[in-house]
């Protein structure tokens, strides 16, 4: 999937600073360290439109993003991780207070991007996330990600108990690489399929 531009269209510590476009957004979920922002480059095919580290809690604020591909614009939305982060409980909570006020008042929020690092055990904060977004009608893709990290076995044994906790059918959980580009392509037609 041809991308034309990528830009970094708005950054955002506050609710009442949101943009309004008429560009339909897709929000990046999961917690920190997940590979939000690896993935958004990947996506985005720039090595540095989103600022990277290995360090748990590098995005704090909300950053949209302007992708530019034939025929159609759309903003990708990275959010702060939840989990465990080198932060304050304030800075997590106000971050929360964020998260929560972009869900549930976007009305160009056409979906959102769920992922799930390959090696880790589904768990309660993504249920309890992926419940909020259902009582919400946002449709939710699984996002597996760091699937270079395993061998091919491991990884579909991973694959087949993550989709199962999840609850999701395979068609909305799709396996990724930010370093290999694996599942990329695949993840393009999904958004494609939400917008």
């Amino acid at each position: 999937m041809k991308v034309l531009a990528a830009e970094l269209f708005a950054t955002v510590a506050k609710a009442e600073d949101f943009p309004r476009t008429p560009l339909a957004e897709i929000a990046l979920l999961g917690r920190s360290n997940v590979g939000k922002s690896s993935l958004l480059n990947r996506l985005a095919q720039r090595r540095r439109l989103a600022r990277t580290s290995t360090s748990p809690g590098k995005t704090r604020l909300v950053h949209f993003y302007r992708i530019e591909r034939p025929g159609r614009a759309l903003l990708l939305v990275d959010l702060p991780g939840y989990g465990w982060a080198r932060v304050s409980k304030a800075e997590r909570a106000g971050w929360k207070a964020l998260v929560e006020a972009y869900l549930g008042r976007r009305e160009r929020l056409r979906g959102a991007i769920l992922l799930q690092d390959l090696r880790r055990d589904w768990g309660e904060d993504e249920a309890l996330l992926g419940a909020w977004l259902a009582e919400r009608g946002v449709p939710v893709l699984l996002v597996l990600t760091k699937a270079d990290k395993l061998g091919a076995a491991e990884r579909a044994r991973r694959v087949r108990s993550l989709t199962a906790s999840a609850r999701v059918t395979p068609e909305r959980c799709i396996v990724t690489s930010s370093l290999t580009g694996e599942g990329v392509e695949a993840l393009w037609r999904a958004i494609d399929g939400v917008l």
